[in-house]
């Protein structure tokens, strides 16, 4: 009997016009796009400054800070309202004045102070552009000073020097943590949405009605569900590597059959999710808004974009029942660290429960009239 009805869903999936074109261009379009366009690393910021010094040092600074890669120069000016008007008009994100005495300061003094002002509409660009701007003040103090202390005949003492070894991601790339990320997010909605969409579909066609006069049991009828589209999340997971590989040149420093290990779980989960949610749903549109507010809110909660350890306390109880969370931290352990299986069994149990969860209670909440 399960033969026949394997049978029917995948002929029942070939004919659909829309979806195997579906599973294979979305995750190869949204996996070559999506990371260049979700990053977070701040450049390109906009600096307007206001050199009221006009000085050999004020000048050197200036070439400092336009060469450091963070910040693009828009104007040297020497009118700070001329500066906060570039700020209101969107153009500049940060304001670099520099005070009239600034190089006598520097010389007599031995200290001159400076004034960051920065839009932070955008928190965090202003903030970052602000601690760049100050990191860069701070190293520019040091060349001075180390030119003044360097008489000639002088002993130097010695100093210690600071070389960080960046581990899993030497280049600082954040590109490479969200690709895994943003792979899972695609098998989820593929492997959420199409399950979610097919009971349903049955239903306002009609074939249900016909389904339950048979003597099909629920459970059998519940695995010729599951298992076409555990095969589909395989197929679309294996686009996702081939995509990361051809466009990022990213390969992951373990092994593809643990991934392969942990996505034959999640993908028998996640199935099982989007299929309660046919159970329970009478139309598609039903079906669509109740799936796209439970993954987006799994989305959220799981780290893709914020840390689980920066949300609040209750963000991260609640983020223990989110399926995504785990298999995003394994996808990233195998990718970025080459963690094996029983460095992350606490996830695979995670998601077996989750699997036996779901799946129970899509087997329990299916309703079979005869």
């Amino acid at each position: 009997m399960l033969k026949y009805l394997l049978e029917k869903e995948f002929k029942q999936f070939m004919r659909s016009k829309f979806l195997p074109k579906f599973v294979i261009i979305f995750p190869f379009l949204a996996l070559a796009v999506f990371p260049l366009a979700v990053n977070f690393s701040i450049n390109n910021i906009n600096l307007s400054v206001v050199d009221n010094s006009h000085s050999t040092y004020s000048s050197r600074l200036v070439r400092k800070v336009a060469s450091s890669g963070y910040f693009k120069l828009i104007e040297v000016g020497s009118s700070y309202q001329d500066a906060l008007k570039s700020v209101e008009l969107d153009h500049s994100d940060v304001v670099l004045e520099i005070p009239p005495r600034f190089e006598e300061d520097l010389v007599n003094n031995r200290q001159a102070g400076v004034m960051i002002s920065a839009n932070t509409v955008n928190g965090m660009k202003g903030g970052l552009g602000s601690a760049y701007l100050s990191g860069i003040m701070s190293d520019f103090s040091r060349e001075v000073r180390d030119e003044w202390i360097q008489p000639a005949g002088r002993t130097i003492n010695p100093s210690f020097e600071i070389v960080p070894t960046y581990k899993y991601n030497p280049h600082l790339s954040y590109t490479v943590f969200m690709i895994p990320a943003i792979m899972i997010m695609m098998l989820a909605m593929i492997c959420g949405f199409i399950p979610a969409l097919n009971i349903v579909g049955e239903k306002e066609n009609g074939t249900m009605e016909q389904m339950n006069v048979t003597p099909v049991n629920k459970f059998n009828f519940i695995l010729s569900k599951l298992i076409p589209h555990w095969i589909i999340g395989f197929i679309a997971l294996t686009i996702c590597f081939f995509v990361a590989w051809l466009f990022y040149r990213l390969v992951p420093v373990g092994h593809y059959y643990t991934i392969y290990l942990f996505a034959s779980v999640f993908v028998l989960a996640f199935s099982g999710f989007g299929l309660v949610i046919s159970n329970y749903a009478n139309t598609i549109q039903q079906a669509m808004f109740m799936m796209f507010f439970v993954v987006m809110s799994f989305v959220f909660l799981s780290g893709l974009y914020t840390p689980v350890a920066s949300m609040p306390d209750w963000a991260q109880v609640v983020s223990n029942f989110s399926p995504l969370k785990y298999m995003i931290q394994v996808l990233r352990l195998v990718y970025l660290k080459g963690s094996g299986f029983s460095e992350m069994l606490p996830q695979f149990m995670a998601l077996s429960a989750f699997a036996l969860f779901f799946n129970g209670w899509a087997v329990y909440s299916y309703r079979k009239r005869s």
